[in-house]
């Protein structure tokens, strides 16, 4: 592979992960930057140990404007840029396809998109949701992430997309405490972006698009019950319950808990709001 990649780690107090990132990351990377926000649990001793750069910035508020930050002040050199969350890691099979492909896509080709597999209380998930492909590998300096609280996506500011059929995988190793306690930050800024209708599509194409639009239309279902039918259609229709008991409570914990929480702060703020 001639083609140059450097991956870009957004992390923080991520001991669980960041090895095994950097280390998976590294066999198709030649430099990567891992922009932590002053860790205290060694996560940047390790980082370095496995032979990333890490850069210190504080936390602006949300992811986007942390990879955007990145994106315009690392001394980034690769032809291509390669995004990875420190709790993902590429598989075998996308790792094999980016050392073959990557050198032969048509020059007009300038981001690449990859399918992501979820691993939950260490089982793969199967069913209970739809293919998720996210756009994960630009060309440098032709993709910017979309300015938003949360649910952001890289957008191409030119060139075509190509699809490859390797798998990323999402895999966190924290508890479900942990997990309930992220998602109860992620409700608070989900309410926010459903208050100020923050659904436009933008310069998005594709399943980021598709996904976008089915979110503006879910929000105009009623309050509680778009939950518990969210929940009957990734347990029961898209047959989440072959996943076992991972399968129900990944589909209780995201589409119903999760949900109905949301719902329940946009309740309580329009009672205050009648006060």
């Amino acid at each position: 592979m001639n083609s140059t990649i450097s991956a870009i780690i957004l992390a923080y107090n991520e001991r669980l992960h960041i090895r095994r990132c950097v280390e998976n990351v590294r066999r198709v990377a030649q430099e990567v930057f891992v922009v932590d926000c002053h860790s205290t649990d060694g996560t940047q001793e390790i980082a370095r140990a496995c032979g990333a750069t890490v850069v210190e910035h504080d936390w602006p508020g949300n992811q986007a404007e942390q990879l955007n930050w990145a994106l315009e002040n690392l001394p980034i050199t690769g032809d291509w840029v390669l995004r990875l969350d420190a709790d993902e890691y590429l598989t075998e099979a996308l790792i094999a396809e980016l050392q073959a492909r990557l050198d032969t896509l048509p020059g007009e080709v300038a981001g690449v998109s990859f399918p992501r597999d979820v691993v939950f209380l260490g089982r793969k998930l199967r069913f209970g949701m739809p293919p998720v492909v996210l756009l994960r590998l630009w060309k440098r300096g032709k993709a910017t992430c979309e300015n938003r609280k949360m649910d952001e996506h890289m957008v191409l500011t030119e060139g075509m997309v190509e699809v490859f059929s390797g798998h990323f995988v999402d895999h966190n190793l924290n508890n479900l405490l942990w997990w309930t306690q992220k998602h109860l930050g992620y409700a608070q800024r989900e309410m926010g972006d459903i208050q100020a209708r923050a659904f436009d599509q933008g310069a998005l194409a594709g399943q980021a698009a598709r996904k976008r639009r089915v979110k503006s239309l879910y929000v105009r279902l009623p309050l509680f019950w778009r939950a518990a039918g969210y929940f009957v259609y990734r347990y029961f229709i898209r047959l989440g319950f072959l996943d076992g008991k991972p399968g129900f409570l990944w589909a209780f914990l995201q589409a119903w808990w999760y949900r109905t929480l949301v719902d329940a702060l946009l309740y309580e703020d329009s009672l205050k709001a009648r006060e």
